[in-house]
């Protein structure tokens, strides 16, 4: 009787919330054709958001030997920067429906697209861009669990990671006056 009781709380519970909860989708992610490793990670002010950031690239030098850069930024002062290491999924949100979205940037031709990201199973992860909010398509990535070789492994910001654009860099905490007393 007891377990009955509270199985049903339990189903009446879960049947009032209308909406799932986000399945993180951090980790590092090898994409469906295969060229790009992407890390996703939380970023952020309240590490509430996702960032992603490309880690390994099947061919990170062009002919010439020379590293891809982000030639085609709208941006002029990004267009010196390596895709290898550089941001290209910008700030996800949580939505109700279990899903982060937001922008997903292509270093191939400099343009954003809405983005929508989430796990059904552990090992992979579904990516639906969309242009126009009418021209979409899904990717199913897989989870990369080892390191290759010219993996960027090291801490977003740090030599050996990928660079975080400064809206969605870690901001350094400032001393307030009673901290910095407390130092003296």
């Amino acid at each position: 009787m007891i377990m009955r009781a509270t199985l049903a709380a339990t189903l009446i519970a879960t049947a009032g919330s209308s909406h799932a909860s986000p399945v993180d989708p951090g980790g590092t992610w090898l994409t469906e054709d295969g060229r790009a490793r992407i890390r996703l990670e939380r970023c952020g002010a309240t590490l509430e958001q996702i960032c992603g950031y490309i880690v390994w690239m099947q061919n990170p030098t062009d002919a010439k030997g020379q590293p891809f850069r982000d030639e085609f930024n709208p941006d002029p002062a990004k267009r010196s920067r390596l895709l290898l290491g550089h941001q290209l999924i910008l700030g996800l949100q949580p939505t109700p429906e279990g899903h982060f979205e937001g922008q997903i940037y292509n270093a191939e031709n400099g343009k954003s697209y809405s983005v929508s990201v989430w796990r059904d199973v552990s090992e992979s992860l579904k990516v639906r861009g969309c242009m126009l909010s009418v021209f979409c398509a899904t990717q199913v990535w897989t989870q990369a669990t080892n390191a290759l070789p010219q993996q960027l492994l090291g801490m977003t910001g740090d030599t050996n990671g990928p660079r975080a654009d400064k809206e969605w860099a870690p901001q350094p905490k400032l001393k307030t006056s009673s901290t910095a007393k407390a130092a003296r």
